[in-house]
């Protein structure tokens, strides 16, 4: 039962916390991309700028990637706006295998607990003989609440598996639909140079 229990608490804390870290406001904050275009098309894009906005959020940090390197053909751009991507996207996920992993052990500590539990009313059986019901009735008892428990502790983490994992898939999506915007608004600036890589 110790583990099905460290089992829940660790599944517990994993969903608050991406609760917590994978809010719109605080993934996607939705006045940001406007006030990038704007910085794009007065050209008061800087070092200061960039460092900023790389601090704001997770989809900051992409589009700081992107006017970091605004001046590169848009192949590097693309390269570069990708490779954070992926980086975002690896923070965006943490803790989520971790949250599917207890999903799937769950029951099977469950399962294990039944199986000590059916070992225990044997020998129960082996030392009393058939006589005394009370002798099983601990076993028997064991084995179904470590079931029961395994259950209660995986339902709920695969649903709140499944839903994060969703979840971060739509904020991927969105970023990318920005990422991609970013990148056509530097391409279409006037005057904008084009350094080799």
């Amino acid at each position: 039962m110790w583990p099905i229990i460290l089992c829940s608490i660790v599944a517990a804390a994993i969903t608050l916390e991406r609760l917590w870290t994978l809010q719109d406001k605080r993934v996607l904050p939705q006045e940001l991309p406007a006030k990038v275009w704007q910085l794009i098309e007065t050209n008061q894009v800087n070092d200061k700028v960039i460092a900023a906005l790389e601090q704001n959020s997770p989809l900051g940090k992409v589009l700081a990637a992107g006017l970091a390197n605004r001046h590169r053909p848009r192949e590097i751009l693309m390269e570069r706006l990708e490779d954070t991507g992926r980086h975002v996207v690896y923070e965006l996920e943490r803790y989520i295998n971790t949250l599917g992993t207890i999903a799937s052990v769950s029951p099977l500590l469950g399962l294990l607990g039944t199986v000590t539990g059916i070992i225990r009313s044997f020998n129960a059986i082996q030392a009393g003989g058939m006589g005394d019901p009370r002798a099983l009735s601990g076993g028997i008892a064991e084995a179904l609440i470590a079931t029961v428990a395994g259950l209660v502790v995986a339902i709920p983490s695969l649903i709140a598996y499944r839903y994060l994992r969703g979840r971060v898939e739509r904020i991927v999506v969105g970023m990318e639909k920005q990422a991609m915007r970013m990148a056509d608004a530097v391409e279409a600036t006037p005057g904008r140079g084009r350094a080799a890589a």
